[in-house]
C-alpha cells in the first residue's frame, strides 16, 4: 500500500521466524492427520480440508488471550504466506503443461468467462451495496474482489481518504479474513451438485487470488477426482488471467463502470437530497443550496479524517516485514516435506527431489522478475513451470514423476495455516468495516464464481 507513508518496512531472522514456523508445522501435521471431513447439508455435500482446518486453527491461535502470539510473529507469518504461493503456483504450473490440450479444446471459454469474474461483483453485489445504503464506499467495494492491485486504482482515482478508497480496504479485509473459507464451502456445494462442467468451474476457480483459487480447485477435484489434472490447471491459468487482466480492466472498464452504474442506481436518492435542502418554506432557494453545500463540506471532511485513520489502521496490520529468500523457503521447505509425506503416507526420496524442483523454478522465476523490474515472478514460475511439464519439453516424463508426488493440497495446507497465524492483527478491524461489507462480500464473491461458470459452460458448449 504505497500510498500510506505511515508502512513501515522492517526485517526479521530466525529468531522470530523459527517459532511461528514451528507453530505452523505442529499445526499443519495435525491438520493433515485429521483429513478431509464430509458434511450433508440436505441441498448438497460440503468437504471441509485440511487446509480449512489450518486456517481456523491458526486464527484461533492467533487471536487467543492465554500466551498471545506477538504483532511481529503475525507478520513474519505473512511474510511467509507470499512465498508460499510462489511454491503453490510452482506447484500447479506442472499441471498446466500436461493440460495443454485440454486448454486449447477450451478455446475461447478461458477468456469469455473472464467476464465473470471481472464484472461479477458490479453485477450483483453493487445493487446490494446501495440498497444497504453503503453510500461511495459501494464503489471501490464493488469493482472487483479488491486484491492488493486495486489500491493504487482507487487511490489514483478518487485519493487516500475518499468514501470508494475505504470500500476497497474494506473489501480487503474482509477477503482477507472470510474468503478462503466462504469460497471453499461454496464450490464444494456447487461442486456436489453436478449440474456443471468440472472444467467450467476450474475457470470459475480462478478470481484472482492464490489462496481461494488454491480452496476452490480442491473443492472441485474432490467432486471430480478422474479430472484433477486438468481442473488444477485451468484453475491455475484463469487465475494468472485475472490477475493479469485485473488491472488494465479494473483502470479502464470495471472501476468506470461501476462509478457510473452507481450514480445511475442513487440518482434519485441525490434528487431527494436537492428537493430536502431546498424546502425551507422562507428560505431562498439560492440560500439552501449554500447552507446544504456547507454541510455537506463538513460531513464530507469528518467522513475524510475517519477514512484516513481507518487507512492508517489497516497500513499498520498490514506492514510489510522482510525475511531472507534463503530462509523463508527453507522453512516452506522443511513445512511442505512433512505435510507432502503425511498426505503420501509416508516419506519417500521423490517427494524431496520435487521439492527442489518446485525450490529451483521458484528462484529462476524470481531472479528474472527482478531482472526485467516489469513481469512479475508468478508470470515467469507458470510459464516456465508450463513449458518444462509440457510434452514438447525433453525431460518433462522425469520432471512431472517427481513433482506430482508433491500433493498439491499439502502446500496449501501449509499456505492456509500460515494466513491463520498471520490474521489475529486483523481481527480488530472488523469493528472498523462494519456489518454490511458482510453481505455485500458474500454476494461479491459467489458473483464472481457463479457467473463466470455459468459462462464458461455456454462457452465450451458452443465451443465443442
Amino acid at each position: 500500500m504505497s500510498t500510506v507513508k505511515a508502512a513501515r518496512t522492517e526485517r526479521a531472522g530466525t529468531r522470530l521466524t523459527i517459532p511461528i514456523a514451528a507453530l505452523a508445522f505442529v499445526i499443519a501435521l495435525a491438520v493433515q492427520f485429521i483429513g478431509q471431513v464430509k458434511i450433508d447439508v440436505g441441498i448438497g455435500a460440503i468437504i471441509i480440508f485440511p487446509m480449512v482446518w489450518g486456517l481456523i486453527l491458526g486464527l484461533l491461535v492467533s487471536i487467543q488471550k492465554f500466551k498471545p502470539l506477538g504483532i511481529d510473529l503475525q507478520r513474519v507469518a505473512a511474510a511467509l504466506v507470499g512465498v508460499a504461493v510462489l511454491l503453490l503456483v510452482a506447484r500447479l504450473a506442472f499441471n498446466i503443461g500436461p493440460s495443454l490440450p485440454t486448454l486449447l479444446k477450451a478455446g475461447p471459454a478461458l477468456l469469455l468467462q473472464e467476464v465473470g469474474h471481472l464484472l461479477g461483483t458490479i453485477v450483483l453485489a453493487l445493487p446490494l451495496a446501495v440498497l444497504l445504503r453503503m453510500g461511495k464506499a459501494t464503489v471501490g467495494a464493488t469493482f472487483s474482489l479488491d486484491r492488493e492491485p486495486s489500491f493504487e486504482m482507487v487511490s489514483e482515482k478518487y485519493g487516500p481518504d475518499s468514501d470508494q478508497y475505504r470500500g476497497v480496504l474494506a473489501m480487503y479485509v474482509f477477503g482477507t479474513l472470510f474468503g478462503a473459507v466462504f469460497i471453499t464451502l461454496l464450490t464444494s456445494l456447487v461442486s456436489n451438485w453436478k449440474i456443471f462442467d468440472p472444467l467450467a468451474l476450474a475457470m470459475g476457480a480462478g478470481v484472482g487470488s492464490g489462496s481461494m483459487m488454491a480452496a476452490s480447485a480442491a473443492s472441485i477435484t474432490a467432486a471430480y477426482p478422474a479430472d484433477q489434472e486438468a481442473i488444477l490447471g485451468l484453475a491455475a491459468v484463469s487465475n494468472l488471467i485475472t490477475t493479469v487482466l485485473g488491472v488494465y480492466v479494473g483502470i479502464y472498464i470495471a472501476l468506470p463502470l461501476a462509478d457510473r452504474f452507481y450514480r445511475f442506481l442513487t440518482r434519485k436518492q441525490e434528487n431527494r437530497e436537492v428537493v430536502a435542502a431546498g424546502a425551507g418554506g422562507s428560505v431562498a432557494p439560492g440560500a439552501a443550496a449554500s447552507a446544504a453545500s456547507a454541510v455537506d463540506a463538513e460531513r464530507e471532511a469528518a467522513q475524510a479524517q475517519e477514512n484516513r485513520r481507518f487507512r492508517e489502521r489497516v497500513a499498520a496490520s498490514s506492514a510489510e516485514i522482510k525475511l531472507p529468500l534463503w530462509l523463508s523457503l527453507s522453512v516452506l521447505t522443511v513445512l511442505g516435506i512433512g505435510t507432502a509425506a503425511v498426505a503420501a503416507k509416508g516419506l519417500n526420496l521423490s517427494i524431496v527431489v520435487g521439492y527442489v524442483i518446485l525450490l529451483a523454478l521458484v528462484l529462476v522465476g524470481i531472479a528474472l522478475a527482478k531482472v526485467t523490474r516489469k513481469i512479475s515472478a508468478i508470470v515467469f514460475i507458470t510459464t516456465i513451470g508450463a513449458y518444462i511439464s509440457s510434452p514438447w519439453f525433453f525431460a518433462a516424463e522425469p520432471l512431472n514423476a517427481a513433482v506430482k508426488t508433491v500433493d498439491f493440497l499439502s502446500i496449501a495446507t501449509v499456505m492456509l495455516t500460515l494466513a491463520g497465524l498471520s490474521l489475529g492483527k486483523d481481527i480488530p478491524l472488523l469493528k472498523n468495516i462494519g456489518w454490511k461489507i458482510i453481505p455485500v462480500g458474500l454476494v461479491a464473491i459467489t458473483a464472481s464464481f457463479l457467473l463466470a461458470t455459468v459462462i464458461a459452460e455456454f462457452a465450451l458448449g458452443l465451443w465443442h
